[in-house]
């Protein structure tokens, strides 16, 4: 249903990037590795020492399960669960750079899965979970209090629900959506400081110089 929570517990918020649907393309894509199993082919072949391996490959909302072959009679599979590589997907047959060799090598897709999309209810509690997370994270590195917390409740209900207006909009680019989030932050901090102490505004401005540097580690990773 997500694709990422962006700036969570480590450094101040969170942010909701949803899985877009991708279909099969002849450029390269982001792909990873979710499961490498040992193929069952039911044939003599399995028999002479030839091991193979279903691996699948999630690419965007699909996973495509490919036969993977080892190359020089190798029994082991180089790849494994987690492991993230740039793929090309065809209408039959998916690309990818030999790990050990480094040459292309091209396997045959045995079938694919396309993974849920985003419904109304997995939005509305994607939304409640950027809430306690942004509450639960202020309340332990800021060390609130009870009467702080309830002080501050309202502003962090505000951002969610200004978060929820742009941040599941398909038209507004990613980039854009960053944006609009730490404008949207920025304000929230403005209205948090009047409740807070010196030490704890000062805490809160360190968080935010660390957040805009994982910020910008992120945009550069998702390009």
């Amino acid at each position: 249903m997500r694709n990422l929570i962006v700036a969570g517990l480590m450094f101040g918020g969170s942010v909701l990037a949803l899985a877009q649907a991708q279909t099969s393309s002849s450029q390269w894509q982001k792909g990873t590795i979710s499961a490498v199993t040992n193929h069952s082919s039911g044939t003599e072949e399995s028999t002479r020492g030839s091991v193979q391996y279903d691996v699948t490959v999630q690419v965007g909302n699909t996973n495509y399960v490919v036969l993977y072959t080892p190359p020089n009679g190798s029994n082991t599979v180089e790849y494994s669960r987690g492991f993230d590589l740039l793929v090309q997907v065809g209408t039959d047959t998916l690309t990818f750079n030999n790990k050990g060799t480094g040459k292309a090598t091209v396997v045959p897709i045995l079938h694919t899965e396309a993974l849920r999309s985003a419904t109304a209810s997995d939005l509305s509690r994607a939304y409640g979970e950027y809430y306690s997370l942004k509450l639960q994270h202020l309340s332990e590195a800021l060390n609130l209090s009870e009467e702080q917390q309830k002080q501050i409740k309202p502003i962090v209900e505000q951002e969610t629900a200004e978060v929820g207006e742009f941040w599941g909009n398909p038209v507004i680019s990613r980039k854009d959506k960053l944006t609009r989030w730490e404008n949207t932050v920025r304000s929230s901090d403005k209205k948090l400081k009047p409740f807070l102490s010196t030490e704890q505004v000062q805490k809160l401005q360190e968080m935010r110089k660390e957040q805009k540097s994982k910020l910008k580690q992120v945009a550069a990773e998702q390009k």
